[in-house]
């Protein structure tokens, strides 16, 4: 009996394994998962401070240079020595592109802000072998501080007796045309978008979608308009009227610089002009609002005859910083993380926008 069991037991199949066993079997694969995931997130971190060593020896090591006669100036950000005497001095560039607003995140990240920009301006300013600069804009505009940043620092410039002009590429528009009034001259191709000399303040109101999901906000503030401009609740009259005298008076300042930039505009029909509308290259040097119609040849030319030197060269300025890399990593990030914020916390704007 007991070998006829035997037998019968024979071709019976194993039982499946129990809950312990299936928990043993499954751990295994998670482990190796886990140090799979850890190992690749290592290779990555030591690439990416191998890159950061690499980057920051280009810009220690890296010598100067100056551009040739005539030569169109290059993408890349080049720089020069404080300790050569180039002979005449040089016209140091200085790049504006983007919106002008200071990031949000750490300098890893925030490539030439304006912050930047404005202490590499007095910089140049306190450089002996500098004698004028060119502003190669193109750009919206931007925040109110930080285009009145780098105005400031054009003004200090200007102020060791040395010109500056500012040439527009595709768009200098709003806080972009307020930067260059600090200029001696400003040049522009027929084609290109400027103007819109006004002042904006976008906000949110997210009150009706949060009533149909039925989610509520309660701040508990200090004072009635702590909260003013929250996308959470409706604005009431006094805090829009509030809000306009602020933009009114940030508007005052912007026509203020321009007025004194072109004295040849009457003020009534710089009134006119100043609505916020954009122009063309061409529509603004009919109205006086640029000075030359041209590119880099044309800018040269207006350069030599402010310096009072031939055969200008050109050098890029330089910013020492290991940013440049981060932002190749974080431009994306950084823009979604822009819209965010503009519909959380509203800012001034001289910026041409919708």
């Amino acid at each position: 009996m007991q070998d006829f069991n035997n037998q019968n037991n024979q071709g019976v199949p194993p039982a499946p394994p129990s809950f312990k066993q299936e928990e043993i079997f499954y751990k295994k694969p998670a482990s190796f998962r886990s140090s799979f995931f850890t190992n690749t997130l290592l290779t990555i971190l030591i690439c990416l401070f191998g890159l950061s060593l690499i980057s920051a020896a280009y810009i220690v090591f890296t010598p100067g240079q100056l551009y040739n006669d005539g030569e169109e100036i290059e993408s890349g950000i080049k720089s020069f020595s404080k300790k050569e005497n180039y002979s005449g001095g040089v016209t140091a560039v200085i790049k504006i592109r983007g919106t002008i607003q200071e990031g949000q995140n750490s300098s890893w990240s925030s490539s030439q802000s304006p912050s930047q920009i404005a202490t590499k301006i007095r910089e140049l300013a306190e450089n002996k072998n500098v004698h004028s600069l060119l502003l190669d804009i193109n750009t919206p505009g931007g925040t109110v501080a930080s285009v009145q940043d780098i105005y400031s620092a054009l003004t200090y410039f200007k102020s060791k007796n040395k010109p500056v002009v500012a040439m527009f590429r595709d768009i200098s528009a709003s806080g972009g045309y307020y930067i260059a009034t600090a200029a001696d001259k400003i040049v522009a191709q027929p084609g290109t978008i400027t103007g819109s000399i006004g002042v904006i303040m976008q906000g949110a109101n997210f009150t009706p979608l949060l009533e149909k999901i039925g989610v509520s906000f309660k701040p508990i503030k200090s004072a009635k308009h702590k909260d003013i401009g929250s996308p959470y609740r409706e604005m009431t009259e006094e805090e829009e009227q509030l809000l306009q005298d602020m933009i009114n008076d940030t508007y005052a300042q912007f026509f203020n610089v321009v007025k004194k930039s072109r004295p040849n505009i009457p003020e009534e029909k710089l009134r006119i002009y100043a609505d916020g509308r954009v122009w063309t290259g061409s529509q603004a040097k009919a109205l006086g609002l640029i000075d030359e119609l041209g590119g880099i040849e044309e800018a040269k030319k207006v350069l030599e005859n402010l310096t009072g030197q031939k055969n200008i060269k050109f050098a890029q300025a330089n910013f020492t910083s290991l940013s440049d890399l981060g932002s190749l990593f974080s431009s994306v990030q950084g823009k979604f993380n822009m819209k965010i914020e503009e519909a959380t916390t509203p800012k001034v704007y001289y910026l041409w926008t919708y």
